[in-house]
């Protein structure tokens, strides 16, 4: 089947192309061509003068769709969330659960192991090896040091679905981190109180990224710059930053855009209202929250975080995309997707120029938004 979608903005993730079609053949990325060289088998799309451009991959999303599946991962959450999320603009994601129990742990592997779907990447872990001082909005009563053999056995159990783990590197010996990245594990340090140098040591040991830089973990302080001062030091190490103003603010962004450069990107940590389970999230105005106040989440969705850089923070359209597609792709290693280029897969967040979903396409399979 081949497709071709026009009257659009192409944002490719290397350059802007204005006035030309977007071929797509079955599940791959054809070429760009001439309106008048559209193929004539060809199903035409109207991208209502819109913009196209890879498909936005989330790395960090506890729930959607009115399912919180890092509480209670079930089937039903795991599909609630696809459809929420493909009709939103995001292509692929990673799953989320905070510290909990291993119990849940293993049902939500067991859950996205025998519901396989494309968009769905793989899980990301985010603890239960964290530091307590800086736990926000974790429980406690779960959190640990790693034992080699329980992440052997979580490993094993995971066969490979396990895509990414947040933890603190002054919590876990270099074995551990080392144990992780050679399963395939992309590891990355948040919910820290590491010092400088701790947390270059883990970059040195494996650590390759960072989660939600500046929330829970030490400080950027003039006489101990801590884990983002470390960060934002690295020559390889990236990081995700929430871009709603409210987990930091729009000055903290372009700070960290103008140092981090290509190394920093875009999630949401998006959670859904939750009123029972060990995880209450409470709805606010703008903002989720523990029923103690402690901020617990954004209601952000990735194209929501594309428009807050370039409406607040001064990043171009063209590098903010980059931050939702292309660089959460070279973070986790997926070289088919990312850009707009021929042979790779036909991922494609389309929208409107006020940053609603007019299309998601999902291995050539058009999706209404």
């Amino acid at each position: 089947m081949v497709v071709a979608f026009f009257n659009a903005d192409i944002y490719t993730g290397r350059e802007k192309i204005v006035s030309k079609a977007l071929i797509v053949e079955n599940d791959k990325i054809k070429e760009i061509t001439e309106i008048g060289l559209i193929p004539h088998n060809a199903t035409k799309v109207d991208c209502k003068n819109g913009i196209i451009s890879p498909g936005v991959i989330d790395l960090q999303i506890y729930g959607a769709g009115g399912y919180l599946f890092s509480n209670k991962p079930s089937a039903p959450a795991l599909k609630s969330m696809i459809y929420s999320l493909l009709s939103s603009g995001t292509t692929g994601f990673y799953p989320t659960l905070a510290t909990n129990s291993l119990e849940i742990f293993r049902e939500a592997i067991k859950v996205v192991k025998e519901n396989p779907h494309p968009a769905v990447l793989g899980l990301h872990f985010e603890g239960p090896y964290i530091n307590p001082s800086k736990r926000g909005a974790h429980l406690i009563q779960y959190i640990k040091r790693p034992e080699k053999k329980e992440v052997e056995e979580l490993l094993k159990a995971a066969d490979g679905v396990l895509k990414i783990i947040t933890l603190a590197p002054e919590m876990c010996d270099p074995e551990i981190i080392k144990l992780l990245v050679d399963n395939g594990v992309t590891v990355s340090a948040g919910h820290s109180n590491a010092t400088f140098d701790e947390a270059v040591k883990g970059y040195e040991n494996g650590i390759t990224t960072t989660t939600h830089l500046f929330n829970a973990m030490s400080p950027l302080h003039h006489r101990g710059t801590g884990l983002p001062g470390a960060a934002y030091l690295s020559e390889k190490a990236y990081a995700s930053i929430i871009a709603d103003g409210i987990h930091v603010d729009f000055n903290t962004l372009m700070i960290s855009k103008k140092i981090m450069k290509e190394r920093l990107f875009l999630i949401t940590d998006a959670v859904v209202e939750n009123k029972d389970g060990a995880y209450v999230h409470v709805k606010k105005e703008d903002r989720f929250t523990l029923p103690d106040g402690t901020l617990s989440g954004s209601m952000l969705t990735l194209l929501k975080a594309v428009g807050n850089c370039v409406k607040y923070a001064g990043i171009p359209l063209d590098e903010a995309l980059r931050m939702a597609s292309t660089y959460p792709a070279q973070v986790m290693n997926l070289s088919d997707r990312g850009r707009i280029e021929e042979g790779l897969k036909a991922n494609l967040t389309i929208f409107s120029k006020d940053f609603q979903s007019i299309h998601t396409v999902l291995n050539g399979e058009v999706i209404p938004g």
